[in-house]
Order: structure tokens, then sequence, then C-alpha cells
């Protein structure tokens, strides 16, 4: 009697345990059908307000239209106006304003009174005003997300349309040209030549708005691979370009003055002159171009002639800061301001303009470099690097763009 009454006091905890278990499952599965019949409400977000709490209106920014305009609508008053152009001046100026902007009006949701206004200045930037309890203004920058990509292509007209035949941007197209200044003639391209490149690409809310850096690239020119890698050694915080040899991408003297339309004549020790229809040596290059094209200074130096000088025109000359070089530039139009005798001038700085003075059948500059008082063929030398990856970090250089590299060197045209 003792065990019967023994089993009935353990049989009814344990069915009141499985009732209840079953009871708790069909909740969860009621709960689980619920949700599907009724799905949860999904509210937008624009610049991080959900529609959960506003209602929102947007529009751009019309020709001649103040914010002033836009706060009146809103039925903003003068005072709040005023207190946003005056307190908050120093956080932005609201009377930066353009046309074609964007922007958006949040509305409170029960009396539907202004409650925000978010100008879009940029991609990057918000001006975001408040309204409610207090008049406040702050400006929030948004996150840029950086991703780096790769493309590869083969040049059949130029390296503009290659560019943009393969979706990179006209500004990859002026940066790559910036990058290889010193060692690539871009008016010498030829049909075949091909690049390999590794660059920085910005996103803001997932929306594409411009490229960063350029990585690593292999330019294929003539035949000849030209390597350039970015690389800041562990003493500098500044990041440089070098090739896979430690040497920089920046020369002593850029490979050209200016951008031309053709060569019309090369360096000749013995060239029929144009005008004088006499044989004898010129000793520079004649590049090309309309009236009033800039000319820069192929390197650093100082100014040791700017003046009239015969048959050359106007002219300037310049005593570089490496080496015993000296280059030359004849038949200007006119000298940038400032431009005279004793003057320092860095590399890539405007000196002149192309023009047609002296002996000169077309407007043309006649480029010269000198090397110990010898003329030498601009397009045939052999300048060095600026600034070398110094031999002590050379191995720690060669080791780090390794991967980088093999990456490059695998990307397929």
């Amino acid at each position: 009697m003792e065990t019967t009454k023994q089993a009935i006091k353990y049989t009814f905890p344990l069915f009141f345990i499985f009732f209840i278990s079953c009871s708790e499952q069909k909740k969860d599965v009621i709960k689980e059908e619920l949700e599907t019949i009724v799905p949860k409400t999904i509210y937008n977000k624009i610049h991080g307000f959900s529609e959960e709490n506003y209602v929102f209106d947007s529009s751009v920014v019309q020709n001649g239209e103040s914010f002033g305009e836009i706060l009146q609508r809103m039925d903003i008053s003068y005072s709040a106006i005023n207190k946003l152009s005056t307190s908050f001046r120093e956080v932005y100026d609201i009377r930066r304003i353009y046309p074609g902007d964007k922007y958006y009006i949040l509305r409170t949701k029960d009396s539907l009174k202004s409650a925000k206004l978010i100008y879009q200045h940029s991609l990057t930037e918000l001006v975001v005003m408040n309204f409610l309890d207090s008049i406040y203004l702050y400006v929030e920058n948004k996150p840029i997300t950086i991703k780096l990509k790769e493309s590869a292509g083969v040049i059949k007209y130029s390296l503009w349309e290659s560019f943009i035949s393969n979706n990179l941007t006209p500004a990859l197209v002026s940066d790559v040209a910036n990058l290889y200044a010193w060692t690539i003639d871009f008016f010498d391209i030829q049909t075949n030549d091909s690049y390999k490149i590794i660059y920085e690409a910005k996103y803001v809310d997932d929306q594409f708005v411009g490229v960063g850096n350029i990585k690593a690239m292999l330019f294929n020119h003539k035949g000849r691979n030209l390597y350039a890698f970015r690389y800041g050694s562990p003493h500098e915080k500044i990041e440089h370009y070098y090739d896979e040899k430690g040497e920089s991408m920046q020369r002593a003297l850029l490979s050209a003055p200016l951008e031309y339309v053709r060569i019309s004549s090369k360096f000749s020790h013995r060239r029929l002159h144009p005008i004088k229809k006499i044989y004898r040596p010129h000793f520079g290059v004649d590049y090309a171009a309309p009236t009033g094209t800039d000319v820069v200074s192929t390197g650093d130096g100082k100014v040791i002639f700017a003046g009239w000088s015969r048959g050359a025109g106007y002219m300037i000359k310049i005593k570089h800061t490496f080496g015993d070089v000296v280059t030359k530039y004849l038949h200007l139009n006119k000298f940038e301001k400032g431009i005279k005798k004793g003057v320092y001038v860095e590399q890539g700085e405007k000196i002149a303009e192309v023009g047609s003075t002296g002996l000169s059948t077309g407007p043309h500059l006649d480029y010269r470099v000198y090397i110990g008082g010898k003329p030498v063929n601009p397009l045939k030398m052999n300048i060095p690097s600026k600034d070398p990856i110094p031999d002590t970090l050379k191995e720690k250089y060669l080791k780090d763009i390794l991967l980088l590299r093999k990456n490059l060197d695998q990307i397929e045209p």
C-alpha cells in the first residue's frame, strides 16, 4: 500500500510539467502564426530619423533661394531664424546654401508642426536644424567607408578612353597622369600599352562618392613594366610612391614642361632651320601647343635669366638644385607674374605661357636641358630619383610590398 501511494505522489507532478510544456509550445506556435499573418511595420529612415516619429518632405534649393525663405515657409519665427544665423554662425553659416542641394523637412506626426530641417550640404556633410523645445543647429559628418578596388585594361586610343570604358573616373585618370608625370610622356602612349591598378573607392551609405589613393599600379609602356607602390616608412607620416626597387616615382625633372599637341621637332645635332634655311644643331625639343598654354618649371631651382634673347624670343633659364643642371624655355608669349631673375621656383610651378616670339614659325615651346654646360636630349635622359627609400629600410620595403605586387600581377586584363 505504501508503494502505491509513493507511485501516485511522483506521477502527478510529471504529468503536470508535461502539460505546461505543451501549452507553452502551443503559445509559441500561435505567436509565430500571428507574426506571419501580421508582419512587423518597417519604418524608413532618412539620415538616422525614422518615419515612425516624423512625417518627411523633401525638396531641392532653387536658384536664388535662401534658408530664410525656406524656414519662413515652414512657419519658423523670425527670432528663431535670427538665432540660427547669429548664435550658430561658427558652427555653420546658413548663408551658405547652393542651388540643387537637397533638403528634408521633418514634421511631428500629431500636429504636423515643423520639427527639423536637414540640409545635405554634401554627400558627407549634413546640417541639422532643430525647432522643437529649443533652437539649435549642428553639423554631422557622415562616415566614409574605404573599399579597395582593382581594374585593368589595354589602351587602344588613349588612357582617358580606356579608363572611362572601364567605368573608372576622370579623377583617377588625372591621378595616374600625375603619378607617372616623371616617367611617362602621355602624349607618347602606344597602342596596346596596358595597366593594372589597385585603388581606394570611397562610399557613404553604400553610395560611391569618389576615389581615394592609388595603392599600387603597373603600367606597361612600350613593353617596359613601370610599377608604383604607395608607402610610408615607420619614420614618416607622409606616404610617397616608389617603384619595385624602392626608387621614388618623383624625379628631379618632369618628363615635359607643358601639355602639348605634338612634338614638332626633336633634339638634333644637324637640323634644317625653318626660317634661316641652313643646317645647324637644334639642342632642344619643340612642343607644339596653342598660344597661352601654361609652361611649368620641370624642377626645383633658381631663375637665372628671364627676358628677351634675340632668336629665342622671350626666354627663361633655371639653374636646378641637383647636379649641374640648367633648363631653358624659349619663344614664350609672357612670363607668369613674379617670375624674374633671382626667384626660386618649385617643380610644376607655372613660369610662363607658350608663344611664338623670336625666330619662330608658330606657337610652340623650345625646351632645352644642359648638364655640366653640355646640351642633352630631354627625351632620352635618365633622371635621378628625388628621395629613394633609404638603404637601411629597403629590405623592409621590399618585404612589405611583396603581397601587394603579387595581387597586382594576378589582376586579369
